[in-house]
């Protein structure tokens, strides 16, 4: 398996850097820098660190989540309380892929998500029993 900084080099997704400034994340996700600082007050989990200037500092997994609640609101059209929902649900996995180094995908397909959200299920099951 690539590391994360060869793989995000090669699909130039992401820079060769641990940390993005919200300018920069705001360019990798696609919106504006106001609407990352709306998403944080909305989503309770999504809390970027602040460098001693104040600014916000990002990680690839802020990243990642910001990509999983764009295209939830964007393109499958969700509220923000329905975005939430399934963003708990996904966090794990989305979580775990920054760590294997996996790239969030742009645009997952829906055999993914159903995928990841049954793997998540079974692990909840395995808890339970």
């Amino acid at each position: 398996m690539k590391k994360a900084s060869e793989t995000r080099q090669g699909m130039g997704l992401f820079p060769e850097k641990l940390f993005f400034r919200i300018g920069e994340a705001s360019r990798l996700v696609g919106v504006e820098s106001c609407v990352l600082r709306y998403w944080e007050s909305e989503f309770p989990f999504l809390s970027p660190r602040k460098g001693k200037s104040g600014q916000r500092i990002y990680t690839a997994e802020d990243i990642g989540i910001l990509l999983h609640i764009k295209r939830l609101l964007y393109e499958e059209r969700y509220t923000i309380d329905g975005a939430k929902k399934q963003i708990l649900v996904l966090l794990p996995d989305i979580r775990k892929q920054t760590m294997d180094g996996d790239i969030p995908s742009l645009d997952p397909s829906k055999g993914e998500i159903i995928d990841m959200v049954q793997q998540r299920l079974r692990r909840m099951l395995e808890t339970l029993s």
